[in-house]
């Protein structure tokens, strides 16, 4: 039967009658965008009507009115128009770069498939057809139950809008799932079984492994004794591996770690409990039961003593470190800065002293070297610093090219000391302009005196200005000629 591509994905034909129509299922990409459509023979009914159109897209819902001939053109047109780049104007910016996420293994993406199919089995065991000729589907596809209709809905939302792998594998094994939906569930109930075990070969039974599907160490029933994880268990991949809890160990976790003995044991149960600190192997709890003691440990009359590395030459410390015993193993810890070498912390450990210092006594103690005279510049000072000196100028002094120079202490600056002559001229006319207001204000309420005194400030700034005009009007006329 010709399959119609459709945007990236297919139109597939089923279910066609003489007399009634087609049912198609659309896929787009590798998102697989499932409806159910049926196709009417006959002009009048040459448009989709679709079944279960809740959710779809506008677009979608645009070719309920196209003309049976024109669909396949219009169709054949957007996924051209789809399928070309985008302008760069329009193409997004490409994504920082960061370490993809680590991809789940096949299995648990086909399991967790399943798990949601089963859930959108007991969302929709209520439901009825949503609308439509009841009637109809009921004749034609007999029950909801086990009805196309019901199947389309489930698969809508199998698969969340993010998750790539679902929507892929759900591409893959669409056909197997529809015929399990319309042919194995009577023998096959469940579909994880059969679709992941048995069709896709992605998993494997339980206490299984790899890709022959392989008993994992200590059998199916209770895998690695049932005190570790198989690895791979359930999936065709895992090299079978038991990883054992804390406490146990063997190939099938089926003895008792490095650290631990028996405590209780039967022919389906092992109870292993920790030895005393020191102790790799023991027969009890306490103290005076060990048989074999851990590294930095020596066993004495079935007891663990420590082992003193650093009195034993056991360590390797550097040539300016001292060794410090721990229990069970030693640190490698500095010397102080006054010892070249040494036996223990602090200066009076020391072999030899280092530059700059000298032995008093049982300790190396910093040299004074400011008493004698090693500071030779003008205004210069010494500094004793720890194990050294330094030269620094004098109070009053500081250094510039090499020599101690005296500090020059700036005069103290009046308040307009930093302001241009064009800011102050500015200053100037903003207090006279001030003034000029406020004498204004008092003359237009007819206070003689005051109107006087504002006619002469106006005239006495008036002369200022011309003066200062002419000035520079002269000026300019002389230089220019």
């Amino acid at each position: 039967m010709a399959h119609h591509h459709w945007l990236g994905g297919t139109l597939r034909p089923r279910d066609c009658s003489a007399g009634g129509g087609c049912a198609f299922y659309a896929g787009c990409g590798s998102y697989a965008v499932r409806r159910r459509l049926t196709a009417p023979v006959g002009w009048g009914g040459r448009f989709f009507l679709l079944r279960g159109l809740r959710g779809s897209p506008a677009w979608v819902k645009m070719a309920l009115w196209l003309p049976k001939g024109l669909v396949p053109a219009v169709l054949w047109g957007l996924s051209l128009f789809l399928s070309l780049p985008d302008p760069i104007w329009l193409q997004p910016s490409p994504p920082p770069q960061s370490s993809p996420p680590p991809q789940p293994h096949p299995c648990h993406t086909c399991r967790g498939l399943v798990d949601s199919f089963n859930k959108g089995l007991e969302r929709t065991i209520r439901d009825n057809f949503g609308g439509g000729n009841t009637a109809w589907e009921e004749e034609k596809l007999s029950k909801y139950k086990d009805s196309e209709t019901r199947l389309v809905e489930v698969l809508e939302g199998v698969c969340s809008k993010s998750d790539f792998e679902c929507h892929r594998l759900l591409e893959l094994s669409e056909e197997l799932v529809e015929s399990w939906w319309f042919h194995k569930q009577q023998e096959a109930p469940d579909l994880f079984q059969w679709l992941c075990s048995d069709s896709l070969k992605l998993c494997c039974p339980a206490g299984t492994f790899g890709p022959s599907c392989l008993p994992c160490p200590g059998g199916t029933e209770r895998p690695c004794g049932g005190y570790g994880q198989c690895e791979g268990e359930g999936t065709r991949g895992g090299s079978g591996q038991c990883d054992c809890q804390a406490g146990y160990g063997g190939e099938a976790c089926g003895q008792c770690g490095l650290g631990y003995f028996e405590a209780e044991r039967n022919a389906s149960h092992l109870v292993c409990s920790a030895c005393f600190g020191p102790c790799a192997r023991c027969s009890g709890p306490e103290e005076s039961n060990c048989l074999q003691c851990k590294k930095g440990w020596a066993l004495h009359h079935l007891k663990c003593v420590d082992i003193d590395e650093c009195g034993t030459e056991g360590a390797n410390c550097g040539a300016d470190q001292f060794c410090v015993n721990t229990e069970g193993s030693y640190e490698c810890r500095d010397c102080a800065k006054a010892c070249l070498g040494c036996m223990g912390a602090g200066p009076g450990r020391c072999k030899k002293c280092s530059p700059g210092y000298q032995q008093v006594g049982s300790k190396c103690l910093d040299v004074d070297e400011c008493e004698t005279e090693v500071c030779p510049g003008e205004n210069e000072q010494c500094e004793n610093t720890e194990g050294g000196y330094r030269c620094i100028c004098a109070e009053g002094y500081k250094q510039m090219e090499g020599i101690c120079v005296k500090e020059q202490i700036p005069e103290s600056a009046g308040f307009f000391s930093e302001m241009t002559e064009d800011e102050l001229v500015v200053l100037q006319q903003m207090f006279f302009g001030v003034i000029i207001c406020a004498l204004a204000t008092l003359a237009a309420k007819g206070d003689l005196v005051f109107t006087a005194i504002f006619i002469g400030a106006v005239a006495a700034m008036t002369g200022y200005w011309l003066s200062e005009r002419s000035d520079r009007v002269l000026e300019g006329f002389i230089k220019g000629r």
